[in-house]
Formats: structure tokens, sequence, C-alpha cells
């Protein structure tokens, strides 16, 4: 039986609202979140990285990383 990765469902909705609330535009960052996952779900197919997390999860918990913490994108 497969033990399913467990992950805090409040903590992901406050770093959605964050960066809803960080972003000029709510469909804009919709969009961006939605590439992002997309482009995640495609590059990482043979990932074992953590295969139960979504890549829409992935995808908000990077970029509110990266809102919180610009040096990680820092080139």
């Amino acid at each position: 039986m497969q033990k399913r990765h467990t992950f805090d469902s409040s903590q992901i909705m406050y770093r959605a609202d964050e960066l809803m609330k960080a972003a000029s535009n709510r469909y804009r960052i919709t969009v961006q979140v939605a590439n992002r996952a997309k482009r995640r779900r495609y590059e990482d197919v043979d990932s074992i990285d953590d295969p139960m997390m979504k890549p829409a999860i992935r995808a908000i918990i990077e970029m509110s990383d990266e809102l919180t913490q610009p040096e990680i994108i820092s080139d």
C-alpha cells in the first residue's frame, strides 16, 4: 500500500492568497500558475521527487517562495 504524502492545505491556501494579494491582476497570476504547473508537469515526467503533489500545488509553493524570498531567483 502506498503512503500518501500529506501537506497542510491551509498553508497552500495561505500561499495562494498571498500570491493573489501581491498580483496586480488576478487573472494574470492565475494564468502564470497554470502555465508553470503545465510546464512542470511535462518537464518532470520521470521525476520521483514528490509524485503525490499535484503540479498546480507545486507551482503555487514555488511562486510564493519566489515572492517571499527574492534571493531564490536573483541573477
